[in-house]
């Protein structure tokens, strides 16, 4: 620490992280968190990065104020360019919340294919330990749907087991479109079940239909699900009646 250092709080990176407490403060006056914030965005350090990060984590009232907020911290963040990439995957990959932003600076930093990369680390990560909410899953699923990339349904195949309807749902659109053979047997596992639900059923029947996999071999299981407009045709591929 440099003679500097002790007039001003400490070296950069400390004093980032001493900011942490009033970024995230919820309560009181919010020129003290908007005062911080500022501050965070005139260092040239990761930690300034990593603690601007955490404004997103939080909601604050007006509600009018907490979108302010976030947008002058996200035009921060992407003022460090690609200084700001490893906080900011770091952060996908460790904080549940504020999933969408992360996606959204990464979008404006670096490749969609990077993007994509970023996210199926995130979605190995999430099928590998357990979390309470879904919502970061459901995120990363969206994002990666329609996209064409061969890392993505090995990624994805996992959360057809996910415990959360929603997180099933997103993964069966997610895998819909990129016929993914090894995903033929999950997803008629899936809609078989006696336990599935029938918004799960329905978005299976979707995915079939749309993967083109033949259910011939268990026609006998399938045709009692069928709801419309879904229909067996004569090969044991579900189709959308016209």
């Amino acid at each position: 620490m440099g003679l500097l250092d002790i007039f001003t709080g400490g070296s950069g990176p400390e004093k980032a992280l001493k900011l942490k407490p009033k970024v995230t403060q919820k309560y009181g006056d919010p020129a003290t968190r908007q005062k911080a914030i500022q501050q965070l965005g005139e260092m040239k350090h990761p930690e300034a990065v990593s603690v601007l990060l955490a404004r997103f984590t939080i909601t604050v009232d007006p509600l009018t104020t907490d979108a302010d907020e976030k947008e002058h911290t996200f035009e921060l963040v992407k003022s460090f360019g690609k200084d700001a990439v490893p906080p900011i995957v770091e952060f996908l990959s460790k904080t549940e919340p504020a999933t969408s932003w992360a996606l959204r600076l990464l979008g404006e930093l670096v490749s969609e294919d990077e993007v994509t990369g970023a996210c199926v680390n995130a979605l190995q990560h999430l099928s590998a330990h357990y979390t309470k909410n879904p919502e970061k899953k459901v995120v990363l699923l969206h994002h990666v749907t329609g996209r064409e990339d061969a890392r993505i349904a090995p990624a994805v195949l996992p959360f057809l087991e996910d415990m959360s309807d929603d997180v099933k749902i997103a993964a069966l659109k997610a895998l819909a479109s990129l016929k993914y053979e090894p995903a033929r047997e999950p997803m008629l596992k899936l809609l078989t079940a006696e336990e599935t639900g029938r918004r799960v059923q329905t978005s299976a029947l979707s995915a079939l239909a749309d993967s083109g996999f033949s259910v011939a071999d268990k026609r006998n299981q399938v045709e009692p699900l069928l709801v419309e407009p879904f229909v067996l045709d004569k090969d044991g591929r579900i189709q959308r009646r016209a």
